[in-house]
């Protein structure tokens, strides 16, 4: 069974900084490409920031672009989200998902995050 577990959630002031991290089980970890996604309430959720299965590649929403870092260390079956200089509007259920192939998409349960003074 896969399960993605994400932890690191909280609340934290404007100018702040958070890690988020995701745990896997159930799966070859490093063969999938990981994400981090976003829902505020009201709206869609959003594509955060990626990262391939070796951690070669990233890529980034323009909204965070210079203030998120996603890595992942495939020895320990884990993707992380360094979060700096966070704003309020970067409050959300944070969602990890990893996917292969084109057809496998698994996601974990959401963190939440607000930023709030």
């Amino acid at each position: 069974q896969v399960q993605l577990v994400e932890s690191g959630g909280g609340l934290v002031q404007p100018g702040g900084s958070l890690r988020l991290s995701c745990a896997a089980t159930g799966l070859t970890f490093s063969i999938y490409a990981m994400s981090w996604h976003r829902q505020a309430p009201g709206k869609e959720r959003e594509l955060v920031a990626a990262i391939s299965s070796a951690g070669g590649s990233t890529n980034y929403a323009d909204s965070v672009k210079g203030r998120f870092t996603i890595s992942r260390d495939n020895a320990k079956n884990t993707v992380y989200l360094q979060m700096n200089s966070l704003k309020p509007e970067d409050t959300a259920v944070y969602y990890c998902k990893g996917s292969y192939g084109g057809r496998y998409d698994y996601w974990g349960q959401g963190t939440q995050v607000t930023v709030s003074s």
